[in-house]
């Protein structure tokens, strides 16, 4: 068989809301019902994503996730926080919903991630590696984007980060992305709040 499609269907709670977000980003919807069951489908070129609405469903809660692989994630990331920047005054980087922007990670991709208001993890990564990172801060940097925007633990991530920077000499060609890196992510933890039993 060839030339097969899938979709993934995630959860949601409020089907209007994922549909008004997907919008800000330059999706437009394909398909919305509401009875028997709430549904929305929603495209925007050959990426297209399906929810299904569930009464007390808690975003916070949700394991809903996909990933799409691209060429290039600059352009894509930069048609997300363009719509977002229209609607809000600025890219969300924390809470539900929010965006990661492009890094490398210790795996070797360059991805980011969209999380919508349903919790669900979107994840955009770039189709071939990248070559091996050169310097301890830039081995650092890609550890701490596993852990914060691929498993959305921010504070192992500033902990990996933190330390790096601190045996840093100031001579790598990363140091102020290194720095924007660990801005960003005191700013996510702020808007997170304590850790539950902290």
């Amino acid at each position: 068989m060839a030339n097969e499609l899938t979709f993934p269907l995630l959860p949601c709670p409020d089907i209007d809301e994922i549909a008004s977000f997907y919008e800000m980003l330059g999706f437009s919807v394909t398909y919305r019902q509401t009875r028997p069951n709430p549904y929305v489908a929603v495209r925007r070129e050959d990426l297209q994503l399906h929810f299904f609405g569930m009464d007390d469903f808690d975003p916070e809660q949700s394991y809903g996730t996909c990933l799409v692989i691209v060429q290039d994630t600059g352009p894509l990331y930069e048609a997300f926080a363009e719509g977002m920047r229209a609607v809000h005054g600025k890219v969300l980087i924390s809470g539900i919903p929010r965006m990661t922007r492009p890094r490398l990670r210790n795996d070797r991709y360059t991805g980011f991630s969209v999380v919508d208001p349903g919790g669900n993890w979107i994840r955009i990564n770039k189709a071939a590696p990248e070559p091996e990172a050169q310097t301890k801060l830039a081995k650092a940097m890609e550890n701490a984007a596993r852990q914060a925007d691929a498993r959305g633990d921010e504070r192992q991530a500033l902990k990996i980060l933190e330390g790096a920077l601190k045996r840093a000499d100031g001579s790598e060609p990363e140091l102020q992305e290194a720095q924007a890196f660990r801005d960003e992510l005191v700013e996510r933890i702020k808007a997170s709040g304590p850790r539950p039993g902290a």
